[in-house]
């Protein structure tokens, strides 16, 4: 009787929450737009008060966390077409070919005897768009669809469900590696559940099987190795992150000044800095080389320069960069836009880089927050799932706006809907609402509020 008088609202809200998993995971239909708000919604406000009245308790949340993630075990995703794709890749490779080198839609095309099994249904999920590009999946990323593949090899669900179970077994590997970094940090262990136990975590990772989970897995533990001085291992697990995700390569320019010859000095140990990107260089070199070829190199430039050159969905300040074009030239320029925007990115990444010499854990995350920050606000497409990233790093800091960000992201499902159904395009004022709370809560918390000294102490 005492456990239950303990535990009676957190163990109701827990029911609550499966419940509400349940219907999203097995009765959601993506273009059910009142639905899909409702369910989101509901189980944001079920996150908080679990937060609320199991705060302390980590060995409750956290199984509540994973048992969560096992509700979605038979789902095939509702909201993302991607993992067709991967499973595509996974037994292209169990067949002998390289991913990277042929099309779906060539095989599809061409007729006659098709390289996979279930071929023509793996195509019609990842849709004409996937299918008609190369695939841009990194090495590691690949290891994963393999297994999937080796695993499952004629059944589309039996394939989703291992590679549920790698995310899952990647996110067991951020909460432990995640504790352990914020206890060094003296940051409160709880604030883990802030990504682990996080909707938009569950659903769009375990859900729908994006990869980011383990990239940020790989993330985690290279920072809390290099926290704890292990700087050659760091460098190899991070490595193992990019391998999932090109990602990480965006943060690499921020470890400058982490290798000082001595905490009281500005001089750089530039050995320590060489073999740190050497061992970061030729570890994502090695992982690559099973694929390599000039046609793989063609392919796969010319696959990562379409997000910023051919793709747009949900963006913030190309949107805008993109209406003035409009207003002078009449048409949309997203090559030249695209290119001008992302030397922006390598330019404020790298002023980050230089001028922000501060060199704790804790001053190297927020850096990385940062430089993600301004690649998201200058990016021409924005899938929900990209926050993800951002979201754990903001569990290591003070700042709150990604977090918001993860519940309002929810908006870029619905930015299709029109009044005019014949119109595809997306609708703009949906975007802007969502960014309109986005930057309003960047802009007070990063230029506005100040920081309390408990937010200024050194880790």
């Amino acid at each position: 009787m005492q456990f239950w008088r303990l535990y009676k609202v957190p163990l109701l809200l827990t029911c609550v929450s499966f419940f509400l998993y349940g219907l999203f995971a097995y009765d959601l239909v993506r273009t059910n737009y009142t639905k899909l708000i409702l369910l989101y919604s509901s189980l944001w406000i079920v996150f908080l008060l679990l937060l609320k009245y199991a705060q302390n308790n980590i060995r409750f949340l956290g199984l509540v966390a994973f048992i969560s993630r096992a509700v979605f075990i038979l789902a095939i995703p509702n909201l993302s077409q991607d993992f067709y794709r991967f499973i595509w890749d996974g037994r292209m490779i169990l067949e002998g070919f390289n991913p990277y080198l042929y099309l779906p839609q060539s095989f599809i095309e061409a007729g006659g005897e098709l390289p996979v099994a279930e071929a023509e249904a793996l195509y019609a999920g990842m849709g004409e768009l996937n299918g008609s590009h190369y695939t841009n999946y990194p090495p590691v990323n690949q290891l994963c669809f393999v297994i999937a593949g080796w695993f499952s090899g004629q059944s589309i669900l039996g394939a989703a469900i291992v590679l549920r179970l790698l995310i899952i077994a990647a996110d067991f590997g951020t909460f432990v590696f995640g504790k352990r970094l914020l206890k060094h940090l003296n940051i409160p262990e709880k604030n883990i559940f802030w990504y682990l136990l996080n909707p938009f975590i569950i659903i769009e990772l375990t859900g729908n099987l994006h990869f980011e989970a383990v990239m940020i897995f790989f993330l985690v533990w290279s920072l809390y190795l290099l926290h704890t001085g292990k700087w050659k291992w760091a460098a190899v697990v991070f490595a193992l992150s990019i391998s999932v995700k090109l990602i990480p390569l965006l943060f690499l320019p921020l470890f400058f000044f982490w290798f000082k010859k001595a905490s009281n000095t500005k001089s750089i140990n530039f050995k320590k800095l060489i073999i740190f990107y050497t061992i970061v260089g030729g570890v994502s070199l090695v992982l690559f080389a099973p694929f390599f070829s000039s046609e793989f190199i063609n392919n796969y430039a010319q696959t990562v320069g379409l997000w910023f050159q051919n793709f747009e969905f949900n963006a913030s300040i190309y949107y805008l960069a993109r209406e003035i074009g409009y207003l002078f030239r009449g048409y949309n320029e997203i090559a030249i836009i695209g290119k001008i925007l992302a030397v922006l990115v390598f330019l404020m990444i790298m002023g980050l880089s230089l001028f922000r010499r501060k060199t704790s854990t804790k001053d190297l995350i927020v850096n990385m927050l940062f430089a993600f920050t301004i690649y998201l606000f200058l990016s021409t497409t924005v899938h929900p799932w990209y926050v993800a990233t951002l979201l754990i790093l903001s569990v290591f800091t003070h700042y709150k706006y990604p977090l918001i960000w993860s519940f309002v992201i929810i908006l870029s499902y619905l930015a299709y809907i029109n009044l005019n159904k014949a119109d595809k395009s997306e609708n703009l004022w949906i975007i802007a609402l969502e960014y309109l709370v986005v930057y309003g809560v960047f802009i007070w918390e990063v230029f506005i509020k100040k920081p309390t000294q408990k937010e200024l102490a050194p880790s």
